[in-house]
């Protein structure tokens, strides 16, 4: 079985060799691992091999994680759906917010940001596959949600972030993150902080990077099954 080194070196030059196959700027996609549901030691060994930012989806999970490893000055990027009565905390531990999908919860957010840590780092979720069970703003409403987040001044605005819906093959994935690429750059023109385009994950991160990802969020391929 491959280390935890190893992996992060393999799809590393995965990464590399995508943008040179689709003309992307080389080191425009930046490497987020996805640590939930794996231990303390394995982020150790994923941060020994040069990772620095690592996404969380629950926050009593991740609690504990953030506390133990301070003294490896990580970022952490939290990237599940995000409950009212934990805003606090995210507000408080995180560095960035990749799933921001109402404005209730930018609002508190915003509020409950400490006047001691640097701008909370937030990205707006897109449901591109209109699913009922999933979270995520429509299109339409993330424009105004970006509006709103904007003038909050505890947050900074980077970008989108999507999980779409399985699909087959890359070219039915890259037209679903096509959507979002569109989307991105239209509010970009608004928005000059917005330079982050977090989609992509292990089973359709060619796609993603083929249509202007500046983020993959990468699990299994670095740390293996979840136990």
């Amino acid at each position: 079985m491959a280390s935890i080194a190893e992996n992060i070196s393999e799809v590393s030059l995965k990464i590399r060799g995508f943008e040179e196959s689709y003309r992307r700027p080389a080191g425009s996609v930046s490497l987020l691992a996805v640590s939930k549901k794996h231990s303390e030691d394995k982020i150790r060994q994923a941060a020994a091999a040069g990772i620095r930012d690592f996404g969380e989806n629950y926050f009593q999970e991740a609690e504990q994680k953030i506390k133990n490893l301070t003294c490896l000055d990580l970022s952490w990027h939290f990237i599940g759906s995000i409950q009212a009565n934990k805003t606090r905390k995210i507000a408080v531990h995180f560095d960035w917010v990749h799933s921001i999908d109402q404005e209730r919860i930018a609002r508190r957010l915003n509020d409950q940001r400490p006047e001691s840590r640097p701008l909370l780092n937030v990205c707006v979720q897109i449901n591109l596959s209109n699913e009922k069970n999933k979270s995520g703003a429509e299109l339409d409403h993330a424009r105004k949600l970006c509006s709103v987040i904007a003038s909050l001044p505890n947050l900074r605005l980077r970008g989108l972030m999507a999980i779409p819906a399985p699909l087959p093959d890359l070219e039915s994935q890259r037209n679903c993150f096509h959507q979002l690429k569109l989307a991105f750059e239209a509010l970009k023109k608004s928005y000059t902080s917005m330079d982050t385009l977090s989609m992509g994950m292990t089973n359709d991160f060619e796609a993603a990077v083929a249509e202007g990802s500046t983020m993959v969020r990468l699990g299994s391929a670095i740390f293996g099954p979840r136990a």
